[in-house]
């Protein structure tokens, strides 16, 4: 199974990134990394795809450049 990042596959993209972003101003700098690490695991458990994971790694990591 491919992994797609497709944007508009999001029901609310929107919502979701204020969401995050709410929640992550209520968090100094440890705990947003540690709030996110908690929060890719959970996702990542959901996907529980390898190859999916491994994919979205490199894809994380082709976003920030």
């Amino acid at each position: 199974m491919a992994l797609n990042t497709d944007k508009s596959r999001f029901e609310d993209g929107d919502a979701f990134y204020a969401a995050l972003i709410n929640k992550l101003d209520t968090y100094d700098e440890r705990d947003a990394f540690r709030f996110l690490t908690n929060l890719t695991f959970i996702l990542a458990n959901e996907v529980a795809k390898k190859d999916m994971l491994e994919a979205a790694i490199v894809a994380a990591d082709i976003a920030l450049d």
